[in-house]
């Protein structure tokens, strides 16, 4: 796993100290070593912290320089299929004399032996790094296909920065740390900052699947390379729906079931305990499966609890870990647990990041690590298979309500919201059993709230962007800004599919999957030096998922329907049949009750006047409502509340 930082300046001396300051600041993602390396000819330095996960010696150390002495790599991940790529060097005479057993060494001699952009190819894994080549002196920045690693680059004065987490980028004297207040407006509607961008202005993220190339003329100009693309999801998406997959529905379940069982078995590789994270649900349920399957001992799982039922997955994630007879550890954790991780999401999170999943994602992390350096995770399930609600909503809403005229729409949806949601909640509660199981949502009143908002649209895709918003006008609050074009709204980087369904999942698959679900699990796991590793997101698994067809994962009002036929020849379905549920924790609640004085203090509107980032007036609305309980405004008032607690950490 690891984290990486470093810098290049041509034509000055690499500063030893200012190297270690950066990666001082990620040691948490590496806390068995630190390594440096500094071209002082070339004004380049590049650093290391390493979570020993393969090849514990000292032959795994990174930085690394490559056997020809061509290449030096800082490198954040795992390419899980490093011995077949060593088998091929060998074959065709292009192995160098190996020094030890790390997939970091096979990644140097693929580059050496293939160039860069063959090698990227060729890698299955996940994985950020830096590539400098000391004969071209040329930098090289690269990413993994779906995102599962992070990589922020841009310039600070003359030098040109990089590194896994904006800690990094900090702690050099130069680093810019002016609020990019566009940036800023993409948090309030989304809960994360979507890539490219970045918190600061000036600072980026790279997009998944790319790479960058950074000459030693363009360092000399300050220029930005545009990042070019080695894998492109659009064109996956587009390729698999245009070539659907022509077996038979038992052939279909075959295929991915021996597919997944590949990727599974490529990620139970480690030198160190592994386990992985079981919530009972059908994504982390197969994978935890598939582990058993190739495991000649019992699997580690672990979970975490609540008490307050609406929340609480231990007790189906308990049943299924004695079916499958796993190792299965679990905490009941109290409000109290999940508060007290509060005043440190900021550190944790290091730019401004408001799913408040993050904190049982940090609590299930920290249980994990106790036990294990690795787990396996289920994220990637949903996207890929249908499995999120709003790809059943938005469908229905929009093939029962587009032939209506906007003005009854606008009327039905101030019906919907005559009530609140509360109330509407205890409405469902009742008629339960009488229910369909379709409509057996958890926190319906707030679904219909939702869904109350984007009735007045003009096509399905803006039923789904108003699903995927919290503020639905973010310029409103944040004054002077103007919110990005993103590949949510820019319809021209937007996949061509045949049915809105998949236009959903698609859109989830490059938005919501690496700028919050991922972001999410990485700076959870890699606050306490645990690796994380995500099956489901094999490129071979996904770029097979998109030559499916539609009713091969969304049939009978269910989602995901291949995948639990997988799931199903190693679970009853009697475990499974149960309606789906999001992994939080009650801050609707907490914000009424104790979490009110740290919100309130955050929020406080002079205080809001004297920063001068946020208009007050719509935040105060919205904290009134809530606290009435009229309305239930947690999610947008949680995307203020993270990042007044973040600014109040960094700046």
């Amino acid at each position: 796993m690891c984290g990486l930082a470093g810098f290049w300046r041509p034509g000055a001396t690499p500063e030893g100290a200012v190297l270690t300051a950066m990666t001082d600041a990620i040691r948490h993602r590496g806390p068995d070593a630190d390594g440096h390396w500094l071209d002082v000819a070339g004004g380049v330095a590049l650093g290391h912290r390493r979570l020993a996960i393969l090849d514990l010696t000292p032959a795994g150390a990174q930085p690394m320089v490559s056997a020809c002495g061509h290449y030096v790599i800082a490198f954040n991940g795992e390419v899980y299929n490093f011995e077949e790529i060593r088998a091929e060097l060998s074959r065709s005479g292009a192995a160098p004399a190996w020094r030890g057993h790390s997939d970091t060494e096979v990644m140097l001699a693929a580059i050496a032996a293939w160039g860069l952009e063959a090698a990227l190819k060729k890698f299955v894994g996940m994985f950020a790094f830096a590539l400098w080549d000391r004969q071209n002196r040329t930098l090289a920045l690269a990413r993994d296909r779906l995102g599962e690693k992070p990589l922020y680059y841009g310039w600070a004065g003359a030098s040109f920065l990089f590194g896994s987490e904006l800690k990094a980028l900090r702690a050099h004297p130069d680093c810019p740390t002016e609020i990019n207040r566009d940036a800023l407006t993409l948090l309030l509607r989304h809960n994360a900052v979507a890539t490219p961008y970045s918190i600061y202005r000036g600072v980026y993220k790279l997009p998944p699947g790319t790479w960058l190339s950074l000459t030693e003329r363009d360092a000399t100009a300050r220029a930005l390379p545009s990042p070019v693309a080695y894998w492109s999801a659009r064109a996956v998406a587009e390729a698999g729906q245009r070539n659907l997959f022509q077996g038979s529905e038992g052939e279909a379940v075959a295929e991915l079931e021996r597919m997944l069982g590949q990727a599974v078995d490529g990620q139970m590789v480690a030198d160190v305990p592994l386990g992985a994270f079981l919530s009972g649900g059908i994504d982390s349920t197969t994978i935890v499966a598939l582990m058993r399957a190739q495991s000649t001992r019992p699997v580690k799982t672990f979970t975490i609890g609540f008490n307050e039922a609406g929340y609480n997955e231990a007790e189906h994630a308990h049943a299924v870990a004695r079916h499958l007879g796993t190792e299965h550890t679990e905490l009941y954790v109290t409000p109290q647990d999940a508060m007290d991780v509060i005043p440190h999401l900021a550190e944790i999170y290091d730019e401004p990041f408001a799913d408040s999943s993050q904190i049982p994602t940090f609590l299930v992390s920290r249980l994990a690590r106790s036990h294990v350096t690795v787990s396996l995770s289920g994220d990637g399930g949903d996207e890929l298979f249908g499995g999120y609600n709003r790809y059943f909503w938005a469908r229905n809403l929009w093939r029962k309500l587009a032939w209506l005229p906007r003005p009854l729409r606008a009327a039905l949806a101030g019906a919907l919201t005559a009530l609140p949601p509360v109330a509407w909640n205890a409405a469902f509660q009742k008629l339960g059993r009488w229910l369909p199981a379709g409509l057996r949502y958890a926190s319906p009143g707030d679904k219909l709230h939702k869904a109350a908002e984007i009735l007045a649209v003009r096509s399905p895709e803006e039923i789904y962007l108003g699903l995927v918003s919290h503020w639905k006008t973010p310029t409103q609050l944040v004054p002077g800004s103007h919110e990005p074009s993103t590949l949510l709204t820019d319809l021209g980087q937007q996949a061509d599919l045949p049915n809105f369904e998949h236009r959903m999942m698609y859109l989830d698959m490059v938005t919501y999957l690496p700028d919050d679900i991922l972001t999410k699990v990485d700076r959870a796991a890699m606050a306490v030096g645990l690796e994380t590793r995500v099956p489901l997101l094999d490129h071979r698994v996904v770029e097979f998922a998109w030559t499916l067809p539609l009713d091969m994962k969304i049939r009978h009002g269910q989602g995901k329907w291949l995948l639990r036929q997988v799931l199903y020849r190693h679970v009853p379905r009697s475990l499974m049949e149960r309606p789906k549920m999001g992994f939080g924790v009650p801050i609707d609640h907490w914000l009424r009750g104790p979490l009110k004085p740290w919100a309130e203090a955050l929020i406080e509107p002079a205080r809001l006047t004297r920063e001068g980032v946020f208009d007050s007036a719509p935040i105060q609305r919205k904290w009134a409502e809530h606290q009435a309980g009229r309305r239930n405004w947690s999610y947008y008032l949680w995307d203020v509340l993270m990042f007044q607690s973040w600014l109040e950490e960094w700046r």
